[in-house]
């Protein structure tokens, strides 16, 4: 009695073919069948059209492995309550799944499962200001005109006090 009838024997269920001719070849062949690697991450990109169509977004959130980009245009044009209701429960999912979400652009939202941050930068970062310490001196001949020639092939010129 070979190994794989012990086996069968053991689990109380019949040969089948694939175990008859291991058994008379003396090996077994492995699937070679490709297997969908669960450790890829999947940015998927959605549209909500209305307060129905977040559940598809939230499934895929809760499955942990998709990076949501949504495209909120539509609904924001349609109902802005509805687009609340739907933002707010999306921060819901996300805060229970430890994920995030963020906003970028007028109409698009970017939602991540907890294995992913969203940076988020200033708006507008202030620029040190330069303030001139110099005095620019000019004779009566020489003052700049306030008028811009658009002629000159120069930039205006602007000083500061």
């Amino acid at each position: 009695m070979g190994f794989f009838s012990k086996v069968k024997d053991a689990m109380g269920g019949e040969t089948s073919r694939v175990l008859k001719d291991a058994e008379e070849e003396g090996y077994v062949e492995l699937g070679s069948e490709k297997k969908v690697s669960e450790s890829k991450i999947t940015v998927r990109p959605f549209v909500l059209q209305d307060f129905e169509s977040i559940k598809q977004i939230l499934d895929a959130l809760r499955n942990g492995r998709t990076i949501a980009l949504i495209n909120i245009k539509a609904l924001k044009e349609k109902d802005l309550v509805e687009l609340k209701r739907a933002i707010n429960k999306l921060k819901k999912t996300c805060d229970a799944i430890e994920g995030d979400i963020a906003g970028f652009g007028d109409d698009w939202i970017a939602a991540v499962p907890s294995f992913a941050r969203i940076h988020r930068a200033k708006k507008y970062e202030e620029m040190p200001s330069k303030r001139s310490e110099e005095v620019t001196e000019y004779s009566s001949e020489e003052m700049p005109s306030d008028e811009f020639s658009p002629d000159d092939d120069s930039e205006p010129r602007i000083e500061t006090y």
